[in-house]
Order: structure tokens, then C-alpha cells, then sequence
């Protein structure tokens, strides 16, 4: 029996170990579950979810590049009422933290999603502040300091588990936007979400995907999330998830180094459904080979 220890608390929540699953890879745990054992992750990351049911964003909205993919989803989910009564209750069977993740088009609407949840049977709330901001035509919550702090604070002050606010790669400064929401009184932050890009069918002189843009991910863009994580790790010292392009342990392993608390893989899971799970193992085979007593040991290490 390994005698190395992997597990890791953020914001007062312990977790088996560092591993969860981005928001959006994974549905809600359902499908995965068929080829993926939930237990052996810290945590399930659920798919974004809001005061309503979202359609999402009009096909084709998935789109292969070099070294990670497209996405116009459009944040499509069923609404709080049916995630409350069929996901929450399908991943309390397993041995596995619940991060919810919250999207809202409004801050009012986070508000009330955030209020939903107080009495839910879950672990920790995670705000996806990179939202299209209706009301202002369309710019996300989470490019401007002062509306991150402030709906940091407002969905604080109703929230019953810790709130973690999840950044958009998409500004001039991180550390910044991260300062902001720790003003707020966020208990964590989660970083980076996709970055915007586009692609052009040349032959048909067409935009590939129906919304024009979209969000990439996968290693494309994982050197840039290893970046920003440091740079906001520096600048805060409430604890962090890290993500952006993680499909082996050795990415992961960067990542904390870098000062993530808790990884998360994402666009890995499209192309291996075991990736998240392959990655926890190799975390811990990492901890023996190089007798490290102790993944805490690996926070933030390098500086």
C-alpha cells in the first residue's frame, strides 16, 4: 500500500486528491460513469447550469484545430429545477466531491441560482464569470475588475458552500481580475476558461463555426494557463484550480507547481474518457517515484 498522500483542501473541503473534471467535458458524470470509476476522482465538476434551461448557441459549434478544439456551445444546460432533481442525487452514489458550476446571462440570475443551491447536497460552487453580460451588450462579467468583485460579493453573501469564481483567460492582467474577486470575498478562483478564437473554412469562405468565434481548448493552450496560474497564485492566497489544456499527469504536475491547488481536465476527456482518472494515478506515481511524502509538498513550488 502507498504510503504517499494525495489528498488536498480547498477552501475547507478535502479532496481524495487534486483531480476534478472542467465544466462542460463531462455532462454531469452520467455518461462518463460507463467508462470512468467517479470514485477515484477528487471531484466532479458538473456542467454549467442556470436559473433556466439555455438552448445554447445554434450548430455547427464544434470545430477540431491543431492541438485542441472550438467550442460555441453556448453554455446549453437544462435548468436548475432538473439538475437538482436528477444530477445531484446520480452523484451522491459515488465517493466524489460535487463543484456545481453557476452561469447566469444577469447577475441577478447568478444570484438566484446561487440561492437555489444554498440547501443543495453539494460541495463547492464555482461561478463561471465569463458569461455573456446580456445587459451590456454581450461583455463578459468576468473582463472588468470592479463587476467581478461585485458579483463575487453579492453571490457570497447567499451562497451556503464556498464560492469559487471562475476567470476568463481573455484580459489584459489576471492577477488583477483575480484580486478583484479575492475582494470579494471569493473563497477560491478557477483558471483559465477557453480563450477566443475563430476559424475559416477556406474553401467555402465561411466561418466554421455558426457563432463566428469560439472558445479554445486543449494543449494549444496549456503553456498560457501555466502562465496565468502563477501569475494569479502570486497575487492572491485563496487557493486555485487550475486547468487549460491538462491531458497527462506531467500537466497537471505543472500546474501545481505553478500554485493550483486542484487540477482539472477538460478537453482531454473528449478523446480518452479515463484521462481525468489517468491522470489522478499519475500523480500518485509521481509522489513515489520521487519520495514526496505529500502533494501539498508541490504547491506553489516553484516560484
Amino acid at each position: 500500500m502507498s504510503n504517499v498522500n494525495t489528498e488536498v483542501s480547498i477552501a475547507g473541503v478535502t479532496l481524495k486528491n487534486p483531480v476534478t473534471v472542467a465544466s462542460g467535458t463531462f455532462g454531469s458524470g452520467q455518461e462518463f460513469s460507463e467508462f470512468v470509476d467517479l470514485n477515484k476522482l477528487g471531484a466532479v465538476t458538473t456542467k454549467g447550469v442556470a436559473v433556466v434551461p439555455w438552448a445554447g448557441n445554434p450548430t455547427p459549434r464544434v470545430a477540431e484545430t491543431p492541438s485542441g478544439m472550438l467550442n460555441a456551445i453556448g453554455l446549453q444546460n437544462p435548468g436548475i429545477d432538473t439538475f437538482l432533481k436528477r444530477d445531484v442525487p446520480f452523484l451522491r452514489k459515488f465517493d466524489t466531491k460535487i463543484i456545481v458550476n453557476v452561469c447566469g446571462h444577469s447577475e441577478d440570475e447568478y444570484v438566484e441560482c446561487v440561492k437555489r443551491l444554498a440547501d443543495a447536497d453539494v460541495d463547492l460552487l464555482e461561478i463561471n464569470i465569463s458569461c455573456p453580460n446580456v445587459k451590456a451588450g454581450g461583455i463578459t462579467f468576468g473582463t472588468v475588475p470592479e463587476v467581478a468583485e461585485r458579483i463575487t460579493r453579492r453571490c457570497r453573501e447567499v451562497a451556503k458552500q464556498p464560492v469559487i469564481m471562475k476567470l476568463s483567460p481573455n484580459v489584459t492582467s489576471i492577477a488583477d481580475m483575480a484580486r478583484a474577486v479575492e475582494a470579494g470575498g471569493a473563497d477560491g478562483i478557477s483558471l483559465i476558461n477557453t480563450i477566443t478564437g475563430m476559424k475559416i473554412d477556406v474553401n467555402k469562405r465561411k466561418f466554421v463555426l455558426a457563432n463566428k468565434t469560439g472558445g479554445l481548448s486543449g494543449p494549444a493552450i496549456h503553456p498560457v494557463a501555466v502562465r496565468m496560474v502563477y501569475e494569479a497564485a502570486q497575487a492572491v492566497k485563496i487557493p486555485i484550480i487550475g486547468m487549460g489544456g491538462i491531458a497527462t499527469a506531467e500537466d497537471a504536475l505543472e500546474m501545481i507547481l505553478a500554485g493550483a491547488t486542484v487540477v482539472s481536465v477538460g478537453t482531454a476527456n473528449f478523446h480518452d474518457p479515463a484521462a481525468s482518472v489517468k491522470v489522478a494515478d499519475g500523480i500518485r506515481e509521481y509522489l513515489e517515484q520521487t519520495h514526496t511524502a505529500d502533494v501539498k509538498e508541490l504547491i506553489g513550488a516553484v516560484r
